[in-house]
C-alpha cells in the first residue's frame, strides 16, 4: 500500500508517517511543512507545491490531507477549494482521498483563547468543515480531532507545551485513527 501525506507540522510531529506505516504495513511519504495550508501544496511556485506537483503523478492507494490547523475554520473557503482541487489530482493518481481532520486548541489555553472560541465549539467547527468537504467531494474522513476530545482528559498527553501540537501519545492516536479508516475501507472495498 502507497500512501502520500500532505499537511503540516500536525502531519510531521513525532513521525506520523512512520507510525502509521507501521500499523499498516505501508510505504508512506508525506510533503509538509510547518504551517502549510493545503493551497500551498497546489501552488506550484513554491517548493512544497512543485514537490506535491511531482509527487501527484505517481500512483498512490490513499492521498492524506491535512489542512492548517484553524484553516478550515477561520478559512473555510479556501479549505473547501483546496480539497476539491487535491481530491481530484488524488484520483487522477488512482488514490482515495482521506482528511485528517484535527483538533481543537487544548481546553483552557491562550492558544485556544486567541481563537475567541471555546473548546466545544472549535472542536465541532472542525468537525463540520471537514466532513463538509468529504461530503462534497467523495473524500473519506479520520476525526482524529474527535478522539481528541473523547480523551480531553488527557491532555497533559495528547499535547506539548505550546498546547496545540500532538504529544508522542496525541501522534499514536491520530495514527491510530488514521489507519482504522483505512482498515475499514479496504475492508469494505
Amino acid at each position: 500500500m502507497r500512501i502520500l501525506m500532505l499537511g503540516n507540522s500536525f502531519t510531521y510531529c513525532n513521525d506520523l508517517d512512520k507510525e502509521l506505516a507501521e500499523r499498516l504495513n505501508a510505504y508512506v511519504v508525506r510533503n509538509v511543512r510547518g504551517g502549510a495550508r493545503l493551497s500551498e501544496q497546489l501552488n506550484s511556485a513554491t517548493e512544497l507545491g512543485a514537490n506535491a506537483a511531482k509527487l501527484l503523478t505517481e500512483k498512490w492507494d490513499y492521498v492524506i490531507l491535512q489542512e492548517m490547523s484553524r484553516g478550515p475554520v477561520t478559512e473555510k473557503e479556501s479549505f473547501m477549494q483546496s480539497v476539491k482541487e487535491l481530491s481530484a489530482r488524488a484520483r487522477e493518481c488512482g488514490a482515495k482521498p482521506l482528511l485528517y481532520a484535527t483538533w481543537a486548541y487544548r481546553e483552557g489555553s491562550e492558544k485556544l483563547a486567541s481563537t475567541g472560541l471555546g473548546y466545544k465549539e472549535m472542536t465541532l467547527a472542525l468537525h463540520d468543515s471537514y466532513h463538509e468537504a468529504a461530503a462534497a467531494n467523495g473524500c473519506l474522513v479520520a476525526d482524529v480531532g474527535d478522539a481528541f476530545y473523547a480523551l480531553r482528559e488527557k491532555a497533559g498527553e495528547l499535547f506539548v507545551e505550546d498546547d496545540y501540537h500532538p504529544g508522542v501519545f496525541g501522534t499514536g492516536v491520530a495514527a491510530d485513527v488514521i489507519a482504522a479508516v483505512i482498515k475499514e475501507d479496504v475492508k469494505n472495498g
